[in-house]
């Protein structure tokens, strides 16, 4: 991990080069009038110092980790292969992303793709806040997890420290049901990581916006991978009204 991932409000990368380029973008910290060129340019610098910085992420993880990765899809696969089902938590950005990769399985936009079981646990307010309210929010994934996870299934969990309270609590009673647990994570891991999942994806940042984006990649990998595996499958996976050959064409 660089020292460029240490940032300061995500702009200045936390380096001394890029000191006056937080004095540009930020000029009340120094009582100073922004000037407007010298604006433009901090803003420029900004977004390469960025761009680097994702590439750098995202090329890093897919340098180490890429049989992690088939592990990964392979084990979803054959989740698959035995009628299972997927399960996916997060909270906050990472919620919106366990809906992101909940929504790919079950309305796959590649044609030729069958939709596969994949529910996000956050999308039943009334019981989620039910949960929070009654026992605390630590639980609100752990008590579904309990009663709607069977050991033939798989739970995701994303997180971008690693360190969530509910997050790790639905881990382990997926764990104790016998499903198969999957993090993606950020920073060093944190608890997730500690945790022996059955498989820890780690985008290797302190920058919850650098981790989010390597996330996305990373579970689109995922999706592409285990349809690739399930290709052989398909007539035993789902009905789709379009032929079972491979085709990049999206449906919407």
């Amino acid at each position: 991990m660089t020292k460029a991932d240490n940032n300061v409000g995500d702009n200045a990368e936390g380096s001394t080069e890029n000191a006056a380029n937080l004095n540009a973008l930020y000029p009340f910290l120094s009582n100073k009038k922004a000037d407007p060129a010298s604006m433009n340019q901090a803003l420029l610098d900004s977004i390469s110092g960025k761009l680097a910085q994702h590439q750098r992420v995202v090329n890093d993880f897919f340098t180490t980790s890429n049989q992690a990765l088939i592990d990964c899809s392979g084990a979803i696969a054959e989740m698959y292969r035995h009628n299972g089902r997927l399960f996916t938590i997060g909270n906050g950005g990472s919620s919106c992303d366990a809906s992101h990769v909940a929504v790919e399985f079950l309305h796959p936009v590649t044609a030729g793709r069958p939709a596969l079981p994949a529910y996000d646990l956050s999308c039943d307010k009334t019981l989620m806040t039910a949960i929070a309210n009654d026992v605390g929010y630590e639980y609100v994934y752990s008590r579904q997890v309990e009663n709607l996870v069977s050991k033939n299934d798989a739970l995701i969990a994303i997180s971008t420290s690693g360190n969530s309270t509910n997050l790790t609590r639905a881990l382990a009673q997926a764990k104790k049901n016998g499903a198969l647990t999957i993090g993606l994570v950020g920073g060093n891991g944190g608890e997730m990581l500690k945790m022996g999942l059955d498989h820890c994806l780690l985008a290797d940042t302190n920058s919850i916006h650098r981790t989010q984006e390597c996330h996305v990649t990373i579970y689109h990998m995922l999706w592409d991978l285990v349809h690739t595996l399930l290709a052989d499958d398909r007539g035993n996976l789902g009905n789709t009204t379009h032929d079972n050959k491979e085709t990049d064409n999206e449906i919407r």
